[in-house]
């Protein structure tokens, strides 16, 4: 034991040294543990409170020098890890995100791999901006997160373009056969005002990179087409005060508003937001709407705590319950990150 224990010492210091001196092109680790406590309610339904892990992940991220002003990156997320219940630990982790790719001033930044789609990061702000959403809106678009060859411009004077395709070939199991669904995006930024507008082509499935067929909405609704969603979002970000409208349309889907405001004092954040959701063609004409609230209080660098409510509201039975159309959530949190 005492040979084996000096053996592990000695690779220790070996180990050491290399990466003293190899600091510089060492990946840089980061992650998160989160948890939230969520109680869920339903008109004339279900009544439900939770104990969950919201999304804790652990990742490396590094980047290079290839030659002057082109910088070689890759980044690899595993999320699913399940912190709030041991039992649950193994085995589930799974992959979000893993991509290489290079950048410079010059040309600007082309990656492969999986990563947010083109148009989530463009247009979908709101749905993704809160810690829980339980009952916020998301847009109804289905181009995966796998497989994909993604491309942004530098900035020509505030004006960024941006291009994406999912490469699906005939043997992805979780593909509709061969198909290359694609995203555009166009994104102009002056002072504080941003203005956006993307597209996508629909012509894949969320299924192939999710694992879940594609649906939308709450409660989810199979919208399986091919039509194109088109999506815009203005938005202004001052010091302290900063707010958003977004309004995304899809044939035979739903066409969906939201706005929202966010307000920084010291260390806290508050944030409000209202969308609005109308089916075309999905289900009958149902409308649905959701105001979310958010206080969100900086504890320090690392870590941070929050309340989260949603109360939603829409025509009857949209919620799972015939004659009933509300529902709310209620949540509190807390995540440390490094």
């Amino acid at each position: 034991m005492k040979k084996t224990i000096l053996a592990s010492a000695i690779a220790a210091a070996t180990f050491s040294g290399a990466a003293l001196a190899q600091e510089s092109n060492l990946p840089t680790v980061y992650g998160n543990i989160q948890y939230a406590l969520t109680h869920d309610n339903v008109d004339g339904g279900s009544s439900d409170i939770a104990h969950n892990d919201n999304g804790s992940t652990i990742g490396l991220k590094h980047d290079h020098e290839i030659a002057p002003g082109v910088t070689g990156f890759f980044k690899i997320e595993l999320d699913g890890i399940d912190a709030d219940d041991k039992s649950k630990g193994r085995g589930r982790i799974k992959l979000d995100e893993a991509y290489i790719g290079v950048k410079s001033d010059s040309f600007g930044q082309v990656w492969v791999g999986s990563d947010d789609s083109l148009y989530e990061s463009t247009i979908d702000r709101i749905v993704n901006y809160y810690e829980v959403a339980a009952r916020n809106i998301g847009g109804s678009y289905t181009t995966g997160e796998g497989d994909l060859i993604q491309y942004m411009t530098p900035s020509f004077g505030g004006l960024k373009l941006g291009a994406a395709v999912q490469i699906n070939g005939d043997g992805d199991s979780q593909s509709n056969g061969k198909s290359y669904p694609y995203q555009l995006a166009a994104i102009y930024s002056v002072d504080a005002l941003t203005l956006a507008f993307a597209m996508d082509s629909n012509d894949g499935d969320t299924g192939y990179s999710s694992g879940s067929s594609e649906t939308v909405g709450d409660p989810a609704v199979n919208v399986k087409n091919n039509e194109n969603t088109y999506g815009v979002r203005v938005a202004y970000a001052a010091d302290a005060f900063g707010a958003s409208l977004e309004y995304q349309t899809r044939k035979d889907a739903y066409d969906i508003v939201g706005v929202q405001g966010t307000y920084t004092l010291g260390k806290n954040v508050f944030a409000l937001s209202y969308e609005l959701a109308e089916a075309d063609g999905v289900s009958g004409d149902d409308k649905m709407d959701t105001i979310a609230l958010q206080a969100l209080h900086n504890l320090s660098d690392n870590m941070y705590v929050y309340v989260e409510g949603n109360l939603a509201g829409g025509d009857d039975g949209v919620y799972g319950v015939a004659d009933k159309s509300e529902a709310s959530t209620v949540s509190v949190g807390a995540t440390y990150y490094f």
